[in-house]
């Protein structure tokens, strides 16, 4: 299962896991022609934390910086690109609901707890572990209490057709925990730190019920930048209008993207079966406006097919 991206928007800018994803991918970048010996520096060894020799050959500061240094490190490009395509699902939600700073905190936090999980329980290890992975798990499992009725737009590859599916986010967060947790436990240890995973996701959880963020939304939205663009792929749930071979929704857009136009990907579910299309959105509409997609509502046994009629709203 390949999550696409979930039907909430965010109502503010998320400047945070932006700069979170741009940093990990420029990173990743910087490090492509690094020797080992980078990752035995900068990556976290567990060996190193449990030996006097190695604090005192490390020495402090890079003993401490290195707890940190490893979630912005990734040993390829399907690691990279999985761990951020989860960061920008999940991790907008998340931090518009506890604010910029405190995501920021939460995110450090969490990579760092992942991180001291995977030591505490391989101390003798001396493989680097490095990734986002921790930390973007700990971001999944604050969304699993704080979203839990989200859907997540996900593609199921049969063999070479693509079929999507809309899953519950506890659903498919809860089997992804599961997964991480049956790796784990029947010793399925190899190059992944499935321990980390587990200590990410379980203190994303916990972060959510010490602080309260289920309940008590940030103040602070005053101070945050609001959006510009609606999701470029968006889900629609359509039903059937008046004749029975019309088809009919709604579209959601931005004021910018009302005065300017815009293009979107809409995946259309009727029945739990979705299909995606492309619609242009002209310059200088207004909210209520009806588009009109001619042929791309039900087939008519008589006749031509029916049409979608895709009512505009501001976001």
């Amino acid at each position: 299962m390949i999550p696409l991206r979930d039907t909430l928007t965010s109502r503010t800018l998320p400047v945070v896991n932006t700069a979170l994803i741009t940093i990990n991918c420029f990173v990743f970048f910087q490090t492509l022609s690094q020797s080992p010996h980078f990752y035995q520096l900068h990556g976290l060894v567990p060996a190193r934390y449990t030996s006097l020799d190695a604090w005192s050959y490390f020495g402090p500061v890079s003993q401490i910086t290195a707890l940190f240094s490893f979630m912005f490190l990734h040993g390829g490009w399907m690691h990279l690109i999985g761990n951020m395509l989860s960061l920008y699902i999940f991790g907008d939600n998340v931090e518009d609901r506890l604010g910029h700073l405190r995501y920021l905190l939460f995110y450090l936090s969490g990579g760092l707890v992942s991180g001291l999980s995977h030591l505490s329980l391989n101390p003798g290890s001396t493989i680097p572990t490095i990734g986002a992975s921790g930390a973007v798990a700990a971001v999944m499992g604050a969304y699993f209490l704080l979203y839990p009725r989200a859907k997540v737009l996900t593609l199921v590859p049969l063999f070479f057709i693509p079929l999507f599916f809309e899953i519950p986010a506890f659903v498919f967060l809860g089997l992804w925990f599961l997964m991480q947790f049956l790796n784990a436990t029947g010793g399925n240890t190899a190059s992944i730190a499935w321990w980390a995973h587990i200590g990410g996701f379980l203190f994303g959880m916990a972060f959510v019920m010490a602080t309260g963020a289920r309940k008590t939304p940030t103040q602070a939205r005053r101070f945050q930048a609001m959006r510009t663009h609606s999701p470029r792929l968006q889900i629609i749930h359509v039903r059937v209008g008046k004749g029975g071979f019309n088809l009919s929704g709604r579209l959601a857009i931005t004021d910018k993207e009302a005065r300017n136009g815009a293009v979107k990907r809409v995946n259309i579910f009727r029945f739990g079966q979705g299909r995606l299309i492309k619609v242009t959105v002209p310059p200088g509409v207004q909210a209520g406006k009806l588009l009109r997609l001619r042929g791309l509502g039900l087939p008519h046994p008589e006749g031509p097919r029916g049409d979608l009629y895709l009512t505009l709203s501001l976001d």
